[in-house]
This record gives structure tokens, C-alpha cells and sequence, in this order.
């Protein structure tokens, strides 16, 4: 039986139960806090399920609430795909900052205190006497724990996306092909900070702005008259080569180092106008080449 599995991972607090909630919705078979030793027990009995059923799409949550058993995940993961079991890890992060701010605004301790109290350290709940540098403590733990599996799976930076956001982008990334490298190109603004899921960060703030003319100033990058005013910039032209350029000479590497996921990002200072411009123009360049993703940070929320 032919089965493609998502291994959801990632941050306390990231969005993973929203993400988990938009897999469900994509058709997938998702079981949520699954222990990494039982996974094989899992793919044991879909292999036993009827000829009919064949392409079962399971989609397994594995996170910080399984600490004691994590470090047994990537060996699983490892012989399964030996096996030939198409397996897609995918992380989703958050700055520090975000998490703290989604576990104060939830009032629930973050998963992991109880490990650190079995450790030794009893330094009070944060949730309930507003001490923040526990939390913060308590989320370089997990960073620490997860940064085998981050290092594995295709991220995401859910730090300013909303839930729909979060919902859309999953989504996308489970359409596309597995068996090839997908390209996302991002774009974002450099006043909200760069993506964390970014592999590669391009700037492109030295371009002609088109907010100082006053026609353009309401107008995204996506609509034709900033399109005509960048095209005809000799900078936005010789920017965008320059980048197809590089990703041209390098993303035949990464295939061979089976990267499933290269994130190009793109910023500018809004994320509205310069930013989105060369994103589409870039996706235009290689959509008959690779698997193409855009994300629009900031114009995807509104």
C-alpha cells in the first residue's frame, strides 16, 4: 500500500492544532500526540488495510508532550523511508516573543514545566505569577529538544499569520508534489522581521520605491501599475536575474542533499509594493521549472 504520511512537529504554541485541523480538512487520516515508538505500529496496520483503500493519507502530531520518547523519532523516521514509506516532516515555529504572548493570552502552562520541575527546576509557573523568564526558559528547552527535527522538515514561521493564514499555507504545502523539490517564494516586510522559516533572505529596499508616488502608494505589487513603474527600473530587472541566477546554480545541490522545501524570501520595507513585484515576478521564471509556492506575508493577512 502507497501511503504519504505528514510528520506535524514543532513549537508549544506554534499553531499545530489549527495545522492539524487543515490537514483533516485536506483528507487526512490525523492522530494527534502519537508517542514515536508506536509510529511503526501505525504504519503496520494501514499496511493491512484492503487493496481498495490504497493511498491512505495520514497525517501524525509528535511534539514536545512526548519529550522523554523524541529522540527516537528521527531513527523511526529514517527506517520507514528505507522501507519506502513517502514521508513529509513539517515544523512550525514562532519567536520567542509570540509564544510567550500566545501562552499568556490561553492561560494554559506551557507542555514541557513538568519536565523542567522533574529536573529540578522549581521556579514557579509563569501563567500564574507572570514570570516570564520561566517561560522563556522553558521554551529554549524545547528549542534545544526540537532542533534535531527542525533541522529535518520543511518549516514554517506562523509568528504574525493568522489562523486562515496558517490553514491556506499547510494546505499548499501538501498539494504539491513529494517526489520534488517545491520553491516557495515569500515575501515580507523588514519593520515585522524576517521569516525564521526563510533558507534563503534576498533585499530588495534599494529599488526605486513606488509608496512615494502618490498613485502607487495604495497599490501591492501585484496590480499593474506598480508592475509597469518596477519593469521599467533596470534595478528591479538586474535584482531578479540575479537571484534566478543564483537559485539556478544552487538548487540542483539541494536536490541531491533531498531537500523536499527551499523557502526564498523576499522583503522590502512595507512588504506591499518592491517585495511582492519580484516574488511574482520570480514565481512567473520558474513555475515551469520546479514546484512553485508563493506566499504574500503581509498582503496574505489582510
Amino acid at each position: 500500500m502507497k501511503l504519504d504520511i505528514v510528520v506535524l512537529t514543532g513549537m508549544s504554541g506554534s499553531g499545530k492544532s489549527v495545522a492539524l485541523n487543515a490537514l483533516e480538512d485536506a483528507g487526512y487520516y490525523c492522530v494527534d500526540n502519537l508517542p514515536p515508538e508506536l509510529l511503526p505500529q501505525l504504519i503496520a496496520l494501514e499496511r493491512e488495510r484492503p487493496a481498495e483503500d490504497d493511498g491512505r493519507r495520514l497525517a501524525i502530531a509528535v511534539d514536545a508532550r512526548s519529550a522523554t520518547s523524541l529522540p527516537q523519532l528521527l531513527p523511526v523516521l529514517d527506517t520507514l523511508s528505507a522501507e519506502g514509506v513517502q514521508i513529509r516532516p513539517l515544523f512550525l515555529d514562532a519567536s520567542d516573543e509570540a509564544l510567550v504572548r500566545r501562552f499568556s493570552e490561553t492561560r494554559r502552562p506551557h507542555p514541557l514545566l513538568k519536565l523542567r520541575n522533574a529536573e529540578g527546576h522549581t521556579a514557579p509557573t509563569p501563567l500564574e505569577d507572570g514570570n516570564a523568564q520561566a517561560l522563556l526558559e522553558t521554551i529554549e528547552l524545547e528549542r534545544e529538544l526540537l532542533a534535531p527535527l527542525r533541522e529535518r522538515s520543511s518549516v514554517i514561521d506562523t509568528t504574525l499569520l493568522r489562523p486562515a493564514q496558517l490553514r491556506t499555507w499547510v494546505r499548499h504545502m501538501v498539494q504539491a508534489l513529494p517526489s520534488r523539490l517545491t520553491l516557495v517564494f515569500q515575501s515580507f516586510a523588514y519593520k515585522h522581521g524576517v521569516p525564521l522559516d526563510a533558507d534563503f533572505v534576498f533585499d530588495s529596499r534599494m529599488l526605486p520605491n513606488p509608496y512615494y508616488i502618490k498613485e502607487l502608494r495604495p497599490l501591492t505589487g501585484r496590480d499593474e501599475p506598480v508592475i509597469d513603474y518596477l519593469a521599467a527600473q533596470p534595478e528591479a530587472g538586474e535584482l531578479i536575474a540575479q537571484i534566478e541566477a543564483f537559485l539556478l546554480r544552487w538548487l540542483p545541490a539541494l536536490e541531491n542533499d533531498q531537500r523536499s522545501y527551499v523557502t526564498v524570501a523576499i522583503g522590502c520595507t512595507g512588504g506591499q509594493h518592491r517585495s511582492v513585484y519580484c516574488v511574482e515576478q520570480l514565481v512567473r521564471r520558474f513555475a515551469g521549472r520546479e514546484t512553485v509556492l508563493k506566499r504574500h506575508r503581509e498582503q496574505d493577512g489582510r
